[in-house]
């Protein structure tokens, strides 16, 4: 058994160490908002928060977050920057299928955390990696700035 911090809680594992941290999260956990994309770090659905910092969950293994804070989408609302970003989704109706946007709100919130007043370059480098098939880009570049501005 391995005990991990996710969403602020220690949560026991029953898993190999080196299981992706994605599995785990979601056949151990049941904590599905984290998807399953590529599996190999291209498209950005599996971003969860490590220490705060966007890591893609399909190629870190199981073992390498114990002793640290996971955040998936699930606990992202439970500070102000979380809160502003999901806001800032619905109110400019971001979504169109959905399926990676639990990934494009936890690369937002991690951009907001370390720059309030992104400009449409930063937003680009910051959410580059996260790839939309529905093509929701310029939304979810508005919905940073929305962001940015409800936090200000």
């Amino acid at each position: 058994m391995i005990t991990i911090n996710v969403n602020g809680k220690n949560m026991r594992v029953d898993s190999d160490p080196d299981t992706p941290l994605l599995w785990a999260l979601r056949d151990d956990l049941h904590l599905t908002g984290t998807k399953y994309g590529c599996g190999v770090s291209l498209c950005g659905a599996c971003v969860v928060h490590v220490d705060g910092k966007p890591v893609r969950s399909c190629t870190t293994a199981l073992s390498t977050v114990v002793g640290k804070k996971v955040t998936t989408i699930e606990g992202v609302d439970a500070d102000r920057i979380g809160k502003a970003v999901q806001a800032a989704w619905q109110k400019l109706d971001v979504v169109q299928c959905g399926y990676c946007q639990s990934g494009q709100i936890m690369s937002a919130v991690a951009l907001l955390k370390t720059n309030r007043k992104p400009s449409d370059a930063d937003i680009d480098a910051a959410m580059g990696r996260n790839i939309c098939r529905c093509a929701t880009y310029v939304r979810i570049r508005a919905a940073i700035h929305e962001a940015a501005r409800s936090l200000a």
